[in-house]
């Protein structure tokens, strides 16, 4: 993530490590977005459980990963509302290895999709655009070849997470605004 107060990929990863938690902090952030784009109120905090549910075997967070993953999922909320489409994957620092930056983007895409299934059943009320998406996500994430340590490689890994950042943030736009959130937008009256 690209912001100075958002938690770093590898700082919230090895937090999660620590804790015996095996997601990793792309994952975690992609499970938050689908949700988020999935339809769950932005306002609410009735996420953390079934987070824990599916990344932490049912029990609850340690406090300082609660912490840092309620910080990540307010970061996320604020980029994903910013018009300026700011919305920053976590992901390892530009300087990680190739393969280890595309298996990250694989687990957001994966994070992603549960959570968006968790909050978003009814297909029929979207786009084909985002039907599209979802389907890409689906080919995405079953991705698993290791990738040369090339320009090329890394123009497509790019071009690749560009893709889903939008994908995401078209997914949300479409789904995921919540009524209180809608309400919250000034009215301009003639």
């Amino acid at each position: 993530m690209t912001s100075s107060n958002a938690l770093s990929f590898e700082t919230l990863s090895t937090l999660l490590q620590q804790h015996n938690i095996s997601s990793d902090a792309a994952e975690i952030q992609g499970i938050l977005c689908g949700m988020l784009s999935g339809g769950m109120p932005l306002e609410t905090r009735d996420w953390l459980e079934p987070l824990s549910d599916v990344v932490n075997q049912n029990e609850p967070f340690d406090p300082a990963v609660k912490s840092a993953i309620v910080n990540l999922f307010d970061l996320t909320c604020q980029q994903m509302l910013d018009t300026d489409f700011a919305l920053a994957l976590c992901l390892p620092d530009d300087a990680a290895p190739i393969n280890d930056r595309g298996r990250a983007l694989i687990h957001w895409v994966q994070g992603f999709m549960l959570g968006f299934g968790l909050h978003q059943a009814d297909l029929t009320r979207c786009s084909e655009d985002v039907k599209e998406g979802l389907n890409d996500f689906a080919e995405i994430s079953r991705m698993d070849e290791d990738m040369p340590a090339d320009e090329e490689a890394e123009q497509a890994l790019f071009e690749v997470a560009e893709y889903v950042r939008m994908t995401c943030l078209l997914c949300f736009n479409e789904l995921g605004r919540s009524a209180a959130s809608e309400q919250q937008t000034p009215k301009t009256m003639h």
